[in-house]
């Protein structure tokens, strides 16, 4: 969802591509000093196998690890919070484990946008594939907007940059 205010952003639309993703090209940073090319895709797999269309797309646009950014829902941190994080490991998250798997490490940017844990015994797989409650969908509207402003800050400004800002 965060992918989709980004594209907005950049007033793209996906389109179906060969590498099993729906993908979206354009700038940001339009109208200022920096600007930058950018990639958006939102694999179709299940998030447990979108290493291979992530890969794909790598190769498809000669895009090195180091230039990919993941955007993906985060067990250990708070709802509606934000982490930027550089590389290491999976921490349990199998979509993260295909993309490392697939493409060749785990040395690309991530923005973690914490879900919080399931309450009580509460299965995490059934937990992170449940709709949001209300509480949270209220909330839901800022957090895509914050991970999207995230990640635009990852392109324009660097990993570095962004993690102080938004960590």
């Amino acid at each position: 969802m965060a992918v989709d205010v980004l594209a907005s952003r950049i007033g793209a639309s996906f389109k179906s591509h060969k590498s099993h993703a729906l993908v979206a090209e354009g700038r940001l940073g339009v109208g200022t000093a920096t600007t930058a090319k950018v990639i958006l895709a939102k694999p179709l797999s299940f998030m447990n196998a979108s290493g291979g269309p992530v890969s794909s797309l790598m190769k498809f646009y000669d895009v090195p690890l180091d230039h990919v950014i993941v955007l993906h829902d985060e067990l250990d941190i708070d709802a509606a919070t934000l982490r930027i994080k550089l590389g290491g490991g999976h921490g349990g998250h199998n979509g993260l484990r295909d993309i490392i798997a697939a493409c060749g490490g785990p040395d690309y940017a991530r923005v973690r946008i914490g879900i919080g844990r399931p309450p009580g015994r509460t299965d995490a797989a059934d937990y992170v594939l449940k709709d949001f409650s209300g509480p949270e969908r209220k909330e839901l509207p800022t957090t895509l907007e914050l991970a999207a402003d995230a990640a635009e800050a990852i392109v324009l400004e660097g990993v570095a940059a962004a993690q102080q800002r938004f960590n």
